[in-house]
């Protein structure tokens, strides 16, 4: 377990709250499926319950057109008066069962439709009956008696497709048949979905019976449904009836509006021997129960402490392979620094060497001996104080041209520019470097851009590839440059020491606007002694 925290520091606290999390999240899931399960088996009660309702409406609409076929059928002459003294005796509110009344359609041939017209005379049959159509079914009367049921007078409804079934199942079983989708005759211009339900009557007068016509109550959906509901306690859910499957062009009625992501339940039901859908949706989205909510505030606050409580520990134990670590860095840094110092001894005590002998071969007195070979020895003293303070680890390119040029930097009598970007040099670079730029510093100031006022250098260094930077020296705006017969000490010890220490040409123009010289340092590695700064940096 510990070498996991120390490989993962990071991953081992997310696994455990993701852990967590999982498990809260799967409880939740199990609550909420629970608590939709509970709420589906209430739906489904509940359309069950609505379901009843309507079909105990139906049931008691056929009821009475059964009655009103039993006694029309031992009637010799169904007029006017004794169908309307039937509907009053039967003391029916057609607003509590959802209907728009009771009707009479007597069955003729269409042979005999002109003699019907004149035995009715305030009716007329529309639309005419096709040649071969088996009779004709024209609303007779429709009690009560309004002006809107007064529309439906005189329809053969047995010219429409759905009326039409609907009529031929009724004679076929002899019972109260409900139709299909239909718009009633009374609907006018409207478009409001509504059905009927037919009852056939027979004449049972003589030896055989034959089709007198149909006892039928039209019926608006909507008001048919909402009639049924009156008897049942209502919960705010949306219910919907459709006349076969469920969609648009089967809808028959809807009481309430939709919620997305609402549970919803079907259930079959049987409307005068027709078979229709009711759909119940819930009146809320899907639930998410207080128990759901307390579970996964519980769950984040365990997983969350457990997070804190496995980051501690980790960042304990990582703490603790640190020491370790630093403690086995230190022995490494031990042995390296005795190395490293030996190594950089013996580079300063070379560089000063080939130096004492280049300035000893051009010197012609003891001070001028002295004057060169200390500002050479300067030189490198910056450098390496730059080196100290960087630990003898990696030393930036621009600290290393700025503490040369210091003397000339922001100075109203000459401009100096820098521009580069960030660089990073190793110590032994940085000392050759920092040699070349003093002695061209140096050199500038004698003779070239900076001896005169008004006199610029220019710096620039940009990479070359991943492992060369290119230094460039251009100065401008100083005394007409002309090389001399042989370079002096300090070109000679840019173009011997420096270029030999670097690895790389070193190239040198005298142009007529100044001197131009070209460096390429190489960019390496920084030596051992960073590991303490990797250390410090941890």
């Amino acid at each position: 377990m510990r070498r996991w925290l120390v490989e993962y520091p990071r991953g081992i606290p997310l696994a455990v709250f993701a852990l967590i999390a999982a498990i809260t999240a799967l409880s939740v899931y199990a609550i909420e499926t629970g608590e939709r399960a509970r709420q589906r088996a209430q739906l489904s009660e509940d359309a069950q319950t609505i379901a009843s309702a309507i079909e105990r409406r139906a049931n008691s609409a056929s009821a009475y057109l059964q009655a009103g076929a039993a006694l029309f059928e031992v009637q010799e002459n169904l007029s006017r008066e004794t169908f309307g003294r039937f509907v009053d005796r039967l003391l029916m509110d057609n607003t509590h069962f959802g209907t728009d009344g009771i009707g009479w359609a007597r069955a003729i041939a269409p042979t005999q439709t002109l003699a019907f017209e004149q035995e009715v005379p305030e009716v007329r049959i529309n639309p005419p009956p096709p040649l071969g159509q088996r009779f004709v079914v024209p609303v007779t009367y429709l009690h009560p008696g309004s002006e809107r049921n007064r529309r439906a007078l005189g329809y053969d409804m047995y010219s429409e497709p759905v009326r039409r079934a609907a009529i031929d199942e009724a004679l076929r079983s002899v019972r109260p048949t409900a139709s299909g989708q239909v718009v009633l005759r009374q609907e006018g211009s409207t478009d409001a979905p509504g059905f009927l339900i037919y009852m056939p009557v027979f004449n049972a007068q003589g030896a055989s019976q034959t089709l007198r016509g149909f006892i039928y109550s039209p019926f608006n959906s909507q008001d048919f449904l909402t009639a049924a509901l009156k008897t049942v306690p209502r919960t705010g859910d949306t219910i919907l009836l459709y006349e076969g499957p469920p969609g648009q062009q089967s809808l028959l009625a809807q009481v309430g509006s939709d919620m997305e992501g609402a549970i919803s339940v079907r259930q079959q039901l049987t409307v005068a021997n027709r078979p229709m859908e009711l759909e119940l949706r819930s009146a809320k989205p899907a639930p998410f129960s207080p128990m759901s909510g307390l579970t996964l505030l519980f769950g984040l606050l365990v997983a969350s402490l457990l997070l804190v409580v496995v980051r501690l520990l980790t960042r304990q134990v990582l703490e603790d392979q640190a020491a370790l670590d630093w403690l086995t860095e230190q022995d490494a840094i031990r042995d390296s620094l005795t190395r490293e110092l030996n190594h950089r001894v013996k580079n300063a005590l070379a560089n000063v060497l080939s130096i004492i002998s280049l300035t000893r071969r051009r010197a012609s007195s003891v001070d001028e001996f002295a004057d060169g070979l200390d500002g050479r020895v300067r030189a490198m003293s910056a450098t390496h104080d730059l080196l100290t303070r960087s630990e003898w680890g990696a030393t930036p390119l621009r600290d290393i041209i700025e503490v040369e040029m210091a003397a000339y930097m922001n100075q109203d009598d000459w401009n100096v520019r820098l521009d580069g970007p960030p660089v990073q040099l190793a110590p032994n670079d940085a000392l050759s470097l920092g040699l070349a730029l003093h002695e061209l510093t140096t050199n500038a100031g004698r003779h070239g851009s900076l001896s005169v006022e008004g006199g610029e250098v220019s710096v620039v260094w940009e990479p070359v590839g991943s492992s060369l930077v290119r230094v460039t020296w251009e100065e401008a705006k100083g005394p007409r440059v002309v090389r001399a017969a042989r370079n002096g000490f300090g070109l000679q010890l840019i173009e011997r020491i420096v270029a030999q220490q670097l690895g790389q040409p070193v190239e040198l123009e005298f142009r007529e606007t100044g001197l131009y010289c070209t460096l390429l340092v190489p960019v390496r590695l920084p030596s051992d002694f960073a590991l303490r700064a990797r250390h410090r940096l941890g």
